[in-house]
């Protein structure tokens, strides 16, 4: 009886084999895992570019005025806004927008007009209600209006340099946030 019990004692201390074949294999693949992961993030697969900074960049497309099909972007960034309802209930909107230029200096000229641009905007913005912000068609009419009066006011501040010409620069206006809640 002794004997029999210090047999299963020892069976049960061996272990199983196959549960340490399968400890080393889990082991062998987190390390793989752990490796890949690595090496990924070592070459930049996982960087984004760091929210709240402006950016100026080329992109390519294509554009009767513009021969080198070479625009610009500056963004205005994380506007609130109130909104209304159609019913008067008042409601906040987030908003974001990237605006597509010509003009290789639209970030400093952005820039330098801010002001008038956010009041532009929350001009515009107030003027219509929730529901209508949040039709496809409400949005489209949006950037059609912000693109004329952010032209305008970008025509006024660049009337007197000769180093700029070209009029209604601002060819474009992307939403890139655009929440109301």
């Amino acid at each position: 009886m002794a004997e029999e019990k210090q047999e299963e004692v020892a069976a049960k201390k061996s272990g199983n084999p196959m549960m340490i074949i399968l400890v080393v294999l889990i082991v062998i693949l987190m390390a793989a895992i752990g490796g890949i992961g690595y090496i990924l993030y070592s070459k930049g697969f996982f960087d984004d570019q760091a929210a709240g900074e402006k950016k100026t960049e080329e992109a390519p497309a294509k554009d009767e005025k513009n021969p080198e099909n070479v625009f610009f972007n500056s963004e205005i960034k994380d506007l609130v806004l109130n909104v209304t309802t159609s019913k008067g209930r008042e409601k906040l909107m987030k908003l974001s927008f990237s605006m597509k230029s010509t003009e290789p200096t639209i970030d400093a000229l952005v820039t330098a007009n801010k002001p008038e641009i956010v009041d532009i905007v929350i001009h515009q913005v107030s003027s219509r209600n929730s529901e209508e912000l949040l039709t496809a068609a409400g949005k489209d009419l949006l950037k059609e209006e912000l693109v004329s009066e952010v032209n305008s006011i970008l025509n006024e501040a660049v009337a007197e340099n000769p180093d700029i010409k070209e009029k209604n620069m601002i060819k474009d206006i992307y939403f890139t946030t655009f929440v109301i809640k």
